[in-house]
């Protein structure tokens, strides 16, 4: 059997380059060769263990976009009824429903209670950081749009259809609303894109980064704040922008668990706090209940995206494109046995977005 390349994680913080099998695609699925294999902050998280135990070893990578090598029997379609072929460009949500649980068919939620974020390295495998993905039956992927540039959909990754996820579970960003992200990382950048096109008067932006602030301009943020000042000075700048009352929205895309209780006091009354980064933070902040009931504020968390939010974020990409520098987002490139430098450069905020190139 043909043999591929794959960064597998043994155990936390223990990565290897394995040669693995090229599968044949199952009725209903495919087999894709990795064109972009996109580096999110959850996969540092689920490198160093802070996300939890994982079923190791794992094939790394959850973001992808590639070109169909193999359709298995049956398929003729991708999951929004467009033909497919051999050579076509596809871009897929990572997890595989059932169709068959309480998720899936009475509340219309993701995750599935029957489905899995990863597979064994030695079976046929989804994840990303490897030459080819094998996608089963259930697991949705999506034909690029005509003329859509792979790496301006690869660019915002999974933040994009995780900030339309939040958006739809949290109400959306309404005309003249004020709006303040905090983190300038993909997730925070997807939020003050989304924000921007649906017509927010103040997009306020905070980071330590000066380039990051600088790329939030470019997408849309009307202000910047730093996190070298003071939490006290950082509250005081933002009412100045959003007014007395405060922020509509605020969204926490920080990944770091102080920003929680930050995010709470942000908020303004009657506004709403949008939950994104820290699904890989494990552990606890403490706030003052008393604060939600005075202030009447919505708190809410969104994580696994529906198919549907990828299939929205993909043509989203495509159609902003030539607007927004979206393909220059991806500042960093790595082959896939260098996977623990991209992690690396991640953890140390030298990136934009870092991705996995098997070309290289």
């Amino acid at each position: 059997m043909a043999m591929g390349r794959a960064t597998v994680l043994v155990k936390p913080n223990h990565l290897e380059t394995w040669d693995v099998p090229i599968p044949e695609p199952e009725a209903g699925g495919a087999l894709v060769r990795v064109v972009i294999g996109g580096v999110c902050g959850s996969d540092l998280h689920i490198t160093t263990g802070e996300a939890g135990v994982m079923p190791f070893p794992i094939i790394l990578g959850h973001e992808g976009v590639g070109r169909v090598e193999k359709l298995g029997p049956g398929v003729s379609t991708d999951y929004a009824g467009i033909p497919v072929k051999v050579g076509d460009l596809v871009y897929w949500s990572p997890i595989a429903l059932c169709h068959r649980c309480h998720s899936c068919t009475v509340l219309e939620e993701t995750p599935c209670e029957n489905s899995q974020f990863f597979e064994h390295a030695e079976k046929p495998n989804w994840g990303s950081y490897a030459d080819y993905a094998w996608l089963p039956g259930g697991l949705a992927f999506f034909r690029l749009p005509e003329g859509a540039d792979p790496e301006a959909v690869a660019a915002l990754g999974c933040a994009l259809p995780t900030v339309l996820r939040g958006f739809d579970r949290c109400g959306p960003v309404r005309v003249n609303e004020t709006v303040v992200v905090q983190g300038a990382g993909p997730v925070g950048l997807s939020a003050v894109l989304v924000a921007a096109i649906a017509g927010a008067r103040e997009i306020i932006v905070i980071d330590s980064v000066d380039k990051k602030l600088e790329i939030a301009r470019q997408l849309g943020a009307t202000a910047t704040v730093s996190l070298a000042d003071s939490p006290e000075e950082r509250r005081r700048q933002i009412y100045d922008l959003c007014g007395h009352n405060g922020p509509n929205v605020v969204v926490e895309a920080a990944g770091y668990l102080p920003a929680f209780p930050e995010g709470v006091d942000l908020t303004g009354n009657h506004g709403r706090y949008i939950v994104l980064g820290l699904w890989g933070a494990i552990g606890t902040q403490p706030i003052s209940p008393r604060d939600l009931t005075t202030k009447n504020l919505t708190v809410a968390g969104a994580s696994f995206p529906k198919p549907q939010n990828y299939y929205q974020a993909m043509h989203l990409a495509a159609r902003l494109q030539d607007r927004f520098p979206l393909a220059a987002l991806v500042t960093h490139r790595f082959a896939i046995r260098d996977a623990d430098k991209a992690l690396a450069a991640v953890k140390a905020g030298e990136v934009i977005k870092a991705v996995i190139d098997p070309t290289l």
